[in-house]
């Protein structure tokens, strides 16, 4: 099952809305066949490692991570390829929490006499396809929250200077997240007073460029961006609200940017519609790299699943310089938002803290 999980890998960022899958055929102990899904639409992994396992599949196992669909989507049922084949077992990491398969697909095979293994190594499995799972439970895309900043928590200097907090490798790392997810989101503010590309700039390795949220409800961002400037090539979605003008409409349009209306409400746009209507797209994971503001409403909302800060050992002091997260705050520590799945990463001379908010539903 760890070369499963080592082919699914093979694919991350690029099967949305699908979840990664990989797949491999034993016979009398001896791998015959493997294969991974490589993208929405393309052969699931069962079916790529029947094929490369031919005759050899009859009375083999096949081990999966996932439970094998039993319906037809953008492919045929794999249940059906692995009954033709004669696979004699399966061995599967978990089952499939979209409400097609439920557990169907294993009912399926089992009344073709085929013997089930489950729940292998079923918690890495739920790692490797968590925001999978969360958009299948929840609707909602798994949201990913990340920053950098200095060791005393600042995010710029009192100036509104940010390059660059952290060192080549932390940054180089970033890009590495940017390439697996299907999203970045940032406010109008990072815009306005970083202008950044928000692309992914990989120095190796094939590179995905994922979609470009940008939130600017009031529509104060210039048309000469850097986010809109290779839009035509690298998608954008700018969200807003109703008071947008048709003049920047049609400027917009011209730059083959999506215009996306998004409910607002008292302090800004509802940031659970927001993420619903992204998930409808077929967005399975965002990464937010916004500022302090947005850093707060998404915390604020319970929308974050993880949060990734890089810490910088250097000090930027001064009571005006920005910290990562603003908004009004807690007024009591009882009320702190606490982390829990805590890992600490050395990166080059800076460290990479990850951990989930408690506050997620």
């Amino acid at each position: 099952m760890r070369r499963v999980l080592e082919l699914a890998q093979r694919a991350r960022g690029r099967t949305s809305p699908n979840p990664m899958v990989g797949a491999v055929v034993v016979r009398r102990g001896k791998v015959v066949g493997e294969g991974y899904h490589s993208r929405a639409g393309h052969p699931h992994a069962e079916i790529e490692a029947l094929r490369r396992a031919g005759n050899k599949a009859r009375s083999a196992d096949l081990y999966v991570n996932l439970e094998p669909c039993c319906h037809f989507g953008r492919t045929p049922p794999c249940t059906d390829a692995i009954v033709q084949a004669g696979i004699k077992r399966v061995f599967v990491g978990m089952k499939d929490p979209n409400k097609q398969v439920s557990g169907k697909g294993l009912r399926t095979l089992k009344a073709q006499s085929i013997v089930i293994v489950s729940g292998v190594l079923k918690e890495e499995c739920m790692k490797l396809n968590e925001s999978f799972v969360k958009v299948m439970k929840t609707g909602m895309p798994f949201v990913i929250m990340k920053t950098a900043m200095s060791l005393d928590g600042k995010i710029a200097a009192r100036s509104g200077d940010s390059r660059w907090i952290s060192g080549k490798l932390a940054r180089n790392h970033v890009h590495k997240i940017r390439n697996h997810v299907d999203a970045i989101m940032v406010g109008t503010e990072t815009v306005l007073k970083d202008n950044p590309r928000l692309t992914c700039r990989l120095e190796t390795g094939s590179v995905k460029h994922p979609v470009r949220i940008i939130l600017d409800r009031r529509n104060r961002i210039p048309l000469t961006a850097n986010v809109f400037k290779n839009s035509r090539s690298q998608p954008v979605i700018y969200v807003t609200g109703p008071d947008i003008s048709s003049a920047r409409q049609k400027a917009l349009s011209a730059r083959k940017v999506e215009i996306l209306n998004s409910k607002i409400g008292k302090n800004g746009f509802h940031i659970k519609h927001l993420l619903k209507k992204l998930a409808n797209r077929d967005m399975n994971s965002i990464l937010i790299e916004g500022g302090a503001e947005l850093n707060a409403s998404v915390l604020k909302a319970g929308v974050v699943d993880k949060v990734v800060a890089f810490i910088s050992p250097i000090l930027i002091g001064g009571s005006t310089a920005p910290g990562f997260l603003g908004g009004r705050g807690v007024m009591k520590m009882n009320s702190a938002i606490k982390l829990k799945n805590l890992e600490v990463t050395k990166i080059g001379e800076d460290l990479m803290v990850e951990a989930t908010p408690c506050l997620v539903e």
